[in-house]
């Protein structure tokens, strides 16, 4: 039984679309994903799947059609005459040498009065779903984790916009606890804290390139590009985007909307025909055959009357006593069958359980964000007010120094904070299935790169 709704979903009434969680305003998401679709070997990979699992049911639909071929022979034969007797008269002659010409139409067919063929081409066919929703699973795989790369970007260019912002904060106190000290109406050890705290924005700075040539990396690996196209798509800037809201999906869209879903389900349907296959090996099994030829001893004597050869014939093949081979066939499907059921099950409840995580995780990030740009508000207000107490002489700098110190952490958090309620975003359109959804477009038959 699926549950009626989500837990952390939110109301029916909200407006909003799956495709919205995914930046599609950023127009490096736009250029990256474009190149990766069209260029990952991961997906590639994927598409010639398909391809093998087409060929694979073409072969199995052929096998029910008839088989017709066609042959040339030219044979010559030498015999030994003694074979047949010493004692033959001299008024027998014996042609030792004979050149025979042929040529003929053969037919084969199974009639599979019991469907095994017919079961074996709907277990092929199953298989393309199945390869056509493995296709669309990497596929979206492939966009999440583009959007979370460029979501990371941009969040380490946020973070550094704001250590910037801190380390210009701090050099302003250096610089005032500089000019305290020179007047002799404050220690030294006061413009030693405040280059520490600079010297402490600085060193998270110089953090943040190794993040982004790890970032830039995998967007190579993705988008099989080289680093210099892909960093010239990132350094596009890109527009600010309010958060959407999350949809409000209900559980039964991911059984139609999730590649993992339908490829599971195209999987078991699959089990199913291929034990229907292995059942019917226990009824007897009809081959026709016929064939039309002509033969001579020579090739002007080809085309005569005479020459011409048919037969028309049919086997009846049942199985007696095999001593169990066939019934231990059918017990190997039907615990296949059972495997492919409970992966089927675990399929759905994966994707329950990694929407439900979605949603929630959406919730908490939108709740983190918005507690941290309210202590980034209060955090600012204090290092104000610190800062005209300070001048006015009625605070130390300490004070001041932890007022500020509290300002601009709180500013690197807002962009941390900022980057993980997008990335939460990601996480749930990938769990809800993407763009599809609420309509199966991973059929293996229209899966397109």
């Amino acid at each position: 039984m699926l549950p009626a709704r989500f837990a952390y979903a939110p109301e029916p009434g909200v407006s909003a679309n799956v495709a919205a969680l995914l930046p599609r305003g950023d127009p490096a998401f736009a250029d990256l994903s474009e190149l990766a679709l069209a260029g990952s070997p991961s997906l590639a990979q994927a598409i010639a799947r398909i391809d093998r699992a087409r060929a694979v049911s073409d072969r199995a639909g052929a096998g029910r059609m008839p088989q017709v071929g066609a042959t040339a022979t030219v044979q010559g034969t030498r015999i030994n005459p003694e074979q047949f007797s010493t004692n033959i008269p001299s008024s027998v002659s014996i042609d030792t040498e004979r050149v025979s010409y042929g040529a003929s139409l053969t037919a084969a067919w199974d009639p599979d009065l019991f469907g095994r063929l017919r079961a074996q081409e709907r277990a092929a066919i199953a298989r393309i779903d199945a390869a056509g929703a493995d296709a669309a699973g990497v596929r979206l795989a492939l966009l999440a984790e583009v959007a979370g790369a460029v979501i990371d970007w941009r969040t380490l260019a946020a973070r550094e916009t704001a250590l910037e912002q801190d380390v210009v904060a701090a050099e302003t106190l250096v610089t005032l606890a500089d000019i305290r000290e020179r007047s002799g109406i404050a220690p030294g050890f006061d413009r030693v804290r405040a280059e520490a705290a600079a010297e402490a924005s600085r060193s998270r700075i110089a953090a943040l390139p190794a993040e982004r040539a790890r970032l830039l990396g995998l967007l190579v690996t993705l988008t099989a590009q080289p680093a210099a196209l892909v960093r010239e798509a990132l350094e596009r800037p890109a527009p600010d985007a309010a958060a959407p809201a999350p949809p409000a999906a209900v559980p039964s869209d991911l059984l139609t909307g999730r590649p993992d879903v339908l490829a599971a389900a195209a999987r078991l349907a699959a089990s199913d025909a291929d034990l229907y296959a292995v059942a019917a090996q226990r009824f007897p099994r009809l081959d026709l055959s016929a064939a039309l030829g002509l033969l001579a001893f020579d090739i002007g004597g080809l085309f005569d009357s005479d020459a011409v050869t048919g037969s028309v014939g049919g086997s009846l093949l049942a199985p007696l006593l095999d001593f169990g081979r066939i019934e231990a066939e059918i017990d190997t499907a039907e615990a296949d069958k059972r495997i492919a059921f409970q992966s089927y099950r675990r399929a759905v409840f994966t994707a329950l359980g990694d929407a439900e995580a979605g949603y929630g995780l959406v919730e908490a990030a939108d709740r983190a964000l918005a507690i941290a740009e309210r202590e980034r508000a209060s955090n600012d207000r204090s290092a104000r007010l610190a800062d005209v107490r300070y001048r006015a002489g009625l605070s130390d700098f300490l004070t001041v120094l932890d007022a500020r110190r509290n300002a601009d952490t709180s500013g690197e958090r807002v962009a941390i904070a900022r980057g993980q309620s997008q990335r939460a975003r990601v996480i749930l359109w990938q769990a809800l299935g993407g763009d599809q959804i609420g309509g199966n477009q991973a059929h293996g038959r229209a899966i397109t790169p």
